[in-house]
């Protein structure tokens, strides 16, 4: 605040805002014997209102820009509603590769049955063991099984498919409770 303003203060008087050139007003201030009448200290601004300037229109580049969104936008949801399973594998995948073991036991079930990508049993089995590292249970039960079903995965013999279902097994995945019955009939492997 500057002196003039802290003196109008102490003496009582209204101080009034400066208003930019920019700013177009409702009332004509020309008439400067109605001004007295139509100010009003109770209302904001005295009463007084002040038009804002109009919006400037968009240029050609912004204009550009939104038509090229509106069109990635509309491709888009054609690819997602038509081909939604090669969709789910790509994000599923890029989470795979995060680290999620959900998503590496997801991406081996997607390579095992061909949903969104090609099938390839090999790939499933890494995904498999990825996710297997981790802890995940039905991710052991598949590696359990693909390997006792002959299919190409890095299980050392029926010990470590054995080890998996209990695995499995212990975290309630009740498949691998039957097939431990069907591997060890006798009841050895509980």
């Amino acid at each position: 605040m500057d002196i003039h303003g802290m003196m109008a203060a102490e003496q009582g008087e209204v101080r009034r805002r400066s208003v930019p050139s920019e700013y177009v007003p409702l009332v004509n201030e020309d008439d400067s014997d109605n001004d007295d009448d139509e100010y009003d200290a109770k209302l904001p601004y005295g009463g007084k209102v002040y038009l804002a300037r109009k919006k400037k229109p968009d240029t050609l580049l912004v204009k550009i820009l939104e038509a090229c969104l509106i069109v990635f936008v509309v491709f888009f949801a054609y690819y997602a509603y038509f081909y939604f399973d090669n969709l789910h594998f790509h994000v599923t995948h890029g989470y795979a590769h995060l680290g999620h073991a959900q998503a590496m036991h997801l991406v081996g079930q997607k390579y095992m049955h061909g949903k969104g990508v090609d099938k390839d049993h090999s790939q499933a089995m890494k995904w498999f063991r990825a996710a297997t590292d981790q802890g995940h249970p039905h991710a052991s039960h598949n590696l359990a099984v693909g390997y006792l079903q002959g299919y190409e995965t890095d299980v050392n013999g029926r010990s470590e498919a054995k080890e998996l279902l209990k695995y499995a097994a212990s975290k309630g995945v009740k498949e691998s409770n039957d097939a431990l019955r069907k591997l060890c009939p006798k009841g050895e492997c509980l």
